[in-house]
């Protein structure tokens, strides 16, 4: 049966770029493979969603599925006939040099083609046809995502380095073009898709091109204010707590978050969420100085 990209985003075939993108995002991140281990039938429907998005959220390969339907990328538009109707012009490599043309539903030409003898009589089909597309993905980590990284894939029985560039992001695709399958009659070589997984990390939760990080802190330091070391992807760093931070409250650390996938010299932030620890264990002297504090408040309304 023939796949239907759209169907397969649940959009609409008039459907704007950007319901393709979300439609896109959310069935990404429901079938992602770190959220369904070992789960043939999910991987597979992730791979589906990745190649709907790939044809529908590029225009000039969206109007020739439209067109074309799922072999947009293996015949060559010559333009409509006169009268309507469609026409596709393949060329022939031997004989006179000319050409010969089919009129009719484009799904009928590779029935043409392969039920032997071509359209004329003693004439046998020379027609170029494009290699077929390959899907491959790799893992990185988040720091590598960061920093940009490489890596050294097995395609068949070659080795193809690829080159990840800082901001690499889950759910990237890279298309290779002409790192496929061969082409058949002198037509060109398939390109080679490959998905880009990010694992997630103990620390940082990636949110665009901004981390989020839960630190925890003293309550001295959210009462007092103070200094802190924390972590970051590119090395410890202090940072001040201020006076009176509550427990739950973001701080922004500017220009600490990952870089921009496009322009990796603009970089997100990160953003730091106070976790205030509460002392525990208290000795009675301890507790005593803090029933003295409490005292000297006025506790209906001291901290309202």
């Amino acid at each position: 049966m023939p796949k239907d990209f759209y169907a397969i985003l649940g959009v609409s075939r008039d459907a704007a770029e950007a319901d393709i993108k979300k439609a896109y995002r959310k069935l990404a991140v429901k079938y992602h493979p770190d959220k369904n281990p070992d789960n043939k039938e999910a991987e597979n429907k992730f791979k589906e969603i990745n190649e709907a998005y790939e044809v529908l959220s590029d225009p000039e390969k969206r109007k020739k599925y439209d067109q074309f339907g799922e072999n947009w990328n293996r015949v060559n538009e010559q333009g409509p006939p006169p009268g309507g109707g469609s026409q596709y012009q393949y060329y022939n490599n031997g004989g006179d040099g000319g050409g010969f043309q089919f009129e009719g539903d484009p799904n009928d030409i590779f029935e043409s083609f392969f039920r032997g003898g071509g359209f004329g009589q003693g004439q046998r089909s020379k027609a170029a046809f494009k290699g077929s597309d390959f899907q491959s993905e790799t893992t990185i980590t988040l720091e590598e995502a960061y920093h940009g990284t490489a890596r050294l894939l097995q395609l068949e029985n070659n080795k193809l380095r690829i080159k990840l560039k800082p901001g690499t992001y889950d759910g990237l695709v890279i298309k290779l073009a002409g790192k496929g399958g061969p082409g058949r009659n002198g037509g060109p070589a398939g390109d080679l898709y490959i998905t880009i997984h990010v694992t997630p990390h103990a620390q940082f939760k990636r949110e665009g091109d901004n981390l989020h990080q839960t630190i925890h802190t003293n309550l001295f330091n959210a009462v007092l204010g103070g200094k802190q070391e924390i972590d970051t992807l590119t090395g410890k760093l202090n940072i001040s707590i201020p006076a009176g931070t509550q427990n739950g409250k973001l701080l922004r650390i500017k220009g600490k978050g990952m870089p921009h996938y496009d322009h990796p010299e603009q970089h997100g932030d990160l953003l730091l969420e106070i976790n205030v620890q509460i002392p525990e264990n208290l000795t009675p002297q301890q507790k005593e100085l803090f029933r003295q504090l409490q005292q000297s408040f006025d506790t209906s309304n001291a901290f309202v």
